[in-house]
């Protein structure tokens, strides 16, 4: 859904087969349905090294190349360092970072025999301190040298890889819809999450899919190591 559905029928508008891929197998399966044949789901738990590498191989067997990675699972764990449970902090490392790590060593091998590019998602959290986000600030502020770190090797080892990073800031996902909906004056909750950014309002999914098609395009060849703030000047108010 969001942000994933968005890059998804971005890429396929231009010309890309897409497999897309979540532990929610239901919505995994209906979502590819409704974007059509050039797309396919898999099941899987992002967080489970033994998975991806099962999901490489099943992509290798039935499309013998990968060309394109978008690494886009996480979760948001709110708390301050007084209230976060070690447990909570883990989880959120765990889905939002270590998942970026597998997914990329899980692939490389693979992407490196035709060359393609990796787009990881961080976020403008991972960019503005904030006393409540401690587990989330952080885990989106590793992404970016994660990235960085990746693309370096790939670049060292001449695999014709690029490794590049988004930090959207807040986007209208369902995700944040459900948000709104949950607090106790939802026209005032939409009002402030709007003018939290410097334009004076939220971003739309195609705000970041259509950075997700450049990034994964040949148009961006010279771009690796870079994060790519899309926030509505969130980070710089």
């Amino acid at each position: 859904m969001g942000l994933g559905k968005a890059a998804a029928q971005a890429l396929l508008a231009e010309g890309a087969r897409v497999i897309i891929s979540d532990y929610n197998a239901e919505a995994g399966r209906a979502t590819a349905e409704e974007l059509g044949e050039h797309c396919t789901f898999i099941e899987q738990d992002v967080t489970d090294w033994d998975r991806w590498q099962d999901v490489i191989a099943q992509i290798e067997q039935e499309h013998g190349r990968l060309d394109v990675l978008v690494n886009n699972a996480a979760i948001t764990v709110f708390g301050s360092i007084a209230e976060l449970s070690v447990e909570d902090f883990r989880r959120c490392y765990t889905v939002d970072v270590d998942s970026i790590f597998m997914g990329c060593k899980a692939a490389l091998p693979l992407m490196a025999k035709t060359g393609g590019s990796i787009v990881n998602f961080s976020s403008a959290a991972g960019n503005k301190a904030n006393a409540d986000l401690a587990a989330y600030s952080s885990a989106k502020a590793a992404i970016p040298m994660l990235t960085k770190s990746i693309a370096l090797w790939c670049a060292r080892e001449k695999n014709g890889v690029r490794v590049n990073c988004v930090q959207p800031g807040t986007i209208l996902t369902p995700n944040v819809e459900s948000v709104i909906a949950g607090t106790p004056d939802p026209d005032a909750t939409r009002v402030a999450f709007g003018l939290a950014q410097p334009v004076g309002h939220m971003g739309e999914v195609e705000d970041i899919a259509h950075l997700v098609v450049y990034l994964a395009s040949d148009e961006s060849k010279f771009a690796t190591g870079a994060a790519f703030i899309v926030d509505g000047g969130l980070s710089i108010a």
